[in-house]
């Protein structure tokens, strides 16, 4: 591996990091469509990072979602209920940001936050293993 390309998975595992940490800080005051959106992140980072040891790069999230969804999920390299968990926080992550009037409660945010946990630690490994 190329130090460039060493310097991109800190950066993207970093980033998640951040990320996450973030999105629990946004809980911890109800920040509910901000919250989603960290968590979004978080995992976008880690999926990002993946693909791209597979030297694949995509022009957009959804680009993004449907090759982690046919090389990991499809493949089972990836529980299926991760590739639901990545699907709805895309979905939500979008209602967030661009739909009017879309409230998140806590009983839908809270739970996802050790979801999208276990998610990411999963990723993590993946990538560690591989590199």
């Amino acid at each position: 591996m190329t130090g460039s390309q060493s310097d991109y998975m800190q950066y993207r595992i970093n980033r998640s990091i951040e990320l996450f940490q973030d999105a629990k800080l946004l809980a911890d005051n109800e920040r509910w469509g901000s919250c989603i959106n960290r968590l979004y992140y978080a995992s976008f980072h880690l999926i990002s990072a993946l693909l791209s040891l597979d030297g694949i790069t995509t022009k957009s999230h959804d680009g993004l979602k449907t090759k982690f969804l046919q090389l990991y999920i499809k493949t089972n390299k990836v529980p299926i209920e991760h590739g639901k968990l990545y699907s709805r926080l895309i979905d939500w992550r979008q209602e967030s940001d661009y739909s009017a009037f879309v409230n998140f409660e806590e009983n839908d945010v809270l739970p996802m936050i050790s979801k999208v946990d276990e998610f990411n630690k999963l990723l993590l490994n993946i990538i560690k293993s591989r590199l």
